[in-house]
């Protein structure tokens, strides 16, 4: 069996196909892990959605901030975005049963000597307390109190992890790590408002996986979420995934077996319809 693991799709259903007759993908004999972010922004979030949840066992992902975004829109807490592209899931007769099966997706996926989040892993954690971290968040979001944590969820602050914080607060915190985190310091203090790639560093922050103590470097860890540093991190054990391709990029699928990276160029982009 091969292992492929691929960057956000968004929506961006052709590119993806694509990638798949390139690499001679089939899924009775192969895997695929998707970093986060299968919908949203792209033209096909539906078709999509649609195509991943059919592969079966054969695909696996973890949940991306858009992810979780459509989930809080159908759950009524959050209204759709200008920009967002999701209405024709809403709107679709199989819509509960793609959205319940979206909404059990995990944070963290590890297997095979790699461990896939959609943002990353803050420095001061290991991979231990990662798995911890993110299974308080599947553990609500498989249970009755789902609604509550998307009223909850939206947010900056605060900037890190604490004890002494109520749950919710937590949550969201810990949610803010693993699908929205860019820049963060060395305690796991986070600064969310940069988008840009390390060259635009804000003071006192750096890209989460170049903190020098960071406790998990000795994990492979891949991740997505990150378009603008175009598939390089610097650094030996993170494998970025996220080369853009709604934007007009490329999407690109990496060989867990062999380290082999394949892109493709052939997507159609929305960035000139809806902008970045």
């Amino acid at each position: 069996m091969a292992i492929y693991a691929v960057g956000d799709l968004q929506g961006c259903l052709e590119p993806l196909l694509c990638l798949l007759k390139e690499i001679d993908f089939d899924p009775k004999f192969d895997q695929l892990w998707a970093a986060g972010d299968v919908v949203n922004r792209g033209p096909q979030s539906l078709e999509t959605l649609r195509f991943v949840k059919g592969l079966g066992q054969a695909f696996k992902m973890v949940l991306g901030n858009h992810d979780l975004h459509l989930l809080a829109v159908a759950h009524g807490v959050k209204r759709l975005n200008p920009k967002d592209t999701l209405q024709a899931i809403l709107q679709a007769p199989d819509r509960e049963e793609l959205l319940t099966w979206l909404q059990r997706q995990p944070l963290l996926l590890r297997s095979n000597g790699y461990v896939m989040v959609h943002a990353g892993i803050p420095p001061h954690w290991d991979l231990a307390t990662a798995k911890c971290m993110a299974g308080k968040v599947e553990t609500v979001l498989r249970s009755d109190h789902a609604e509550r944590f998307f009223d909850n969820m939206y947010g900056d602050t605060p900037t890190s992890w604490q004890p002494s914080q109520t749950e919710s607060v937590q949550l969201r915190t810990i949610t803010n790590y693993f699908t929205r985190m860019r820049y963060c310091n060395a305690n796991g203090e986070l600064e969310l408002k940069t988008k840009q790639g390390p060259e635009h560093s804000p003071i006192g922050f750096a890209p989460w996986f170049s903190h020098r103590a960071r406790r998990s470097s000795e994990t492979k860890i891949l991740f997505g979420h990150w378009a603008s540093i175009d598939g390089e991190s610097g650094d030996t054990n993170t494998y970025p995934l996220d080369t853009g391709c709604v934007w007009g990029g490329r999407l690109r699928i990496m060989s867990l077996d062999t380290g082999e990276l394949s892109h493709c160029d052939c997507t159609e982009t929305i960035a000139n319809r809806s902008g970045r």
